[in-house]
């Protein structure tokens, strides 16, 4: 098996796997994985607009998030209001109980983060991270995760 071959299914494998077991704690609380990251950016980074939610999500790239956050509006965690920036334009924020399920999300995603910081104990995470981000750059997902990192820089 060639290096990138290896790399690129060990990073599927893992992605797969942290997927699933993100799902099976997120499923108590009625929301999907994809779910849980909308209403963790608009609670770390909202209100902000469609476009703008987008350019954050990496579980959405490429895509409109508009379907995914129908979903959250009709179950009340997400609201549109008009922004007061541009009134040409609807700003997304969360409604209180999408505020307290955030709260949940988080929780459940440290669960996981703590899980696998135990896994990586000992081994060289920076020189891996460092590859992994050269790597994910030169698509779309890793661009947006790249945005929200500099975001949480500001």
């Amino acid at each position: 098996m060639k290096v990138a071959e290896e790399l690129r299914y060990l990073i599927l494998a893992i992605q797969r796997e942290g997927n699933r077991l993100l799902a099976a704690e997120l499923r108590p609380l009625g929301v999907t994985p994809s779910q849980g990251e909308v209403l963790r950016v608009l609670r770390d980074h909202g209100p902000l607009t469609l476009n703008a939610l987008g350019g954050l999500l990496v579980c959405e790239t490429g895509n409109s998030p508009s379907r995914l956050v129908d979903r959250l509006v009709a179950q009340g965690l997400v609201q549109r209001d008009q922004d007061p920036n541009d009134r040409r334009y609807l700003a997304l924020s969360l409604t209180p109980e999408g505020k307290a399920l955030s709260k949940r999300v988080a929780t459940v995603e440290e669960h996981l983060h703590d899980t696998i910081a135990q896994l990586v104990t000992g081994h060289p995470v920076t020189e891996t991270l460092t590859t992994l981000r050269v790597l994910a750059g030169a698509f779309p997902a890793g661009e947006a995760l790249a945005r929200r990192r500099a975001a949480e820089k500001e």
